[in-house]
């Protein structure tokens, strides 16, 4: 009886993948039943960067990923900039994260990244004040210059006299003082946020349960995740530690210009005036949705940058 039950299921499995392979056999990535299409974008994920970079050229800037039954995820990406300007700025109120993204980038807090409406409305506010103002450009040119001068051009200076290869992409994310020096030390802070990246992108390729279930059980991503959570806390909460008794110790006029002087003072003075950016929860929040928003996307840039300089003879004549 059950030999004779596995007959049309075997013929139904059949046609259905005959089904599937018929549809997808034009298409540049496949999607199956049950699994989606995981299996493609596994096998391309050493070079995943790249492979997104081909899917959207291939559908024209915008392409919607499944991930099937299997993981229920279903990914809109687009390098489209009218798209990206509708979602981002034109329509943002439109487009709320919800509660599958505030799980899943659970460690952003309450940041611009992962708040909705006044929330987000505030928070976009007050830091658009602080980056159009002007002691904030001035402050920001001397921080540049002097990572330049004191750290980026010694460490180029040393690999070019020694002949040595280095990766630019690592350098350019040393923005620590104590990290960009010919040394090249690995630091912890910048490690455990490297594993933070890593463990998000995990929770989006597997089963939401799975992933909490790991969590719960503090085992696989999850558990690196945690650790690195707590490694990054301390040292970002020992920053805030280290400024708060800067500016109790220095009277208002004396305080150089730094962002969190500048967060606090901002809000105090502000028409929206709360005590939410005086808690240290609040400015941890801010500084990792920041470094978030700065860490990866600048290194990659200066780093994708130089490479097409370097196969560019007339721009490198210029310089």
């Amino acid at each position: 009886m059950a030999i004779v039950l596995l007959y049309p299921v075997a013929i139904f499995l059949s046609f259905l993948f005959l089904y599937h392979w018929r549809w997808n056999k034009t298409s540049f990535i496949k999607n199956w039943p049950i699994i989606g299409m995981l299996p493609d974008f596994l096998l391309n994920a050493s070079h995943v960067h790249e492979y997104l970079t081909s899917l959207l050229k291939f559908y024209g800037g915008t392409f919607e990923f499944q991930g099937g039954w299997l993981t229920g995820i279903k990914l809109l990406i687009t390098s489209d900039h009218m798209n990206i300007h509708h979602i981002c700025s034109k329509n943002f109120p439109n487009y709320g994260k919800g509660r599958k993204f505030r799980e899943i980038f659970d460690i952003l807090g309450d940041g611009i990244f992962s708040s909705d409406h006044d929330s987000w409305k505030y928070q976009r506010k007050l830091l658009q004040t602080l980056l159009k103002d002007n002691k904030f450009k001035l402050f920001f040119e001397e921080v540049v210059k002097g990572k330049v001068e004191k750290g980026l051009i010694p460490v180029l200076d040393h690999v070019s006299s020694l002949g040595i290869e280095v990766d630019l992409q690592d350098v350019f994310q040393r923005h620590d003082p104590n990290c960009l020096s010919i040394e090249l030390p690995k630091v912890a802070h910048s490690n455990a946020f490297d594993e933070v990246e890593e463990s998000l992108l995990y929770r989006h390729l597997v089963p939401e349960r799975w992933w909490k279930l790991q969590r719960r059980l503090q085992i696989g991503s999850e558990k690196r995740l945690l650790h690195a959570w707590k490694v990054f806390d301390e040292f970002v909460y020992h920053c805030i530690s280290t400024k708060r008794d800067e500016q109790n110790l220095v009277k208002e006029e004396e305080l150089k210009f730094n962002l969190f002087t500048a967060i606090v003072m901002e809000e105090q003075e502000g028409e929206m005036s709360s005590n939410i950016t005086q808690s240290n929860k609040f400015l941890r929040d801010t500084t990792i949705n920041l470094l978030a928003a700065g860490r990866d996307t600048i290194s990659s840039g200066l780093t994708w940058f130089f490479g097409l300089l370097q196969h560019t003879h007339q721009l490198k004549l210029k310089f």
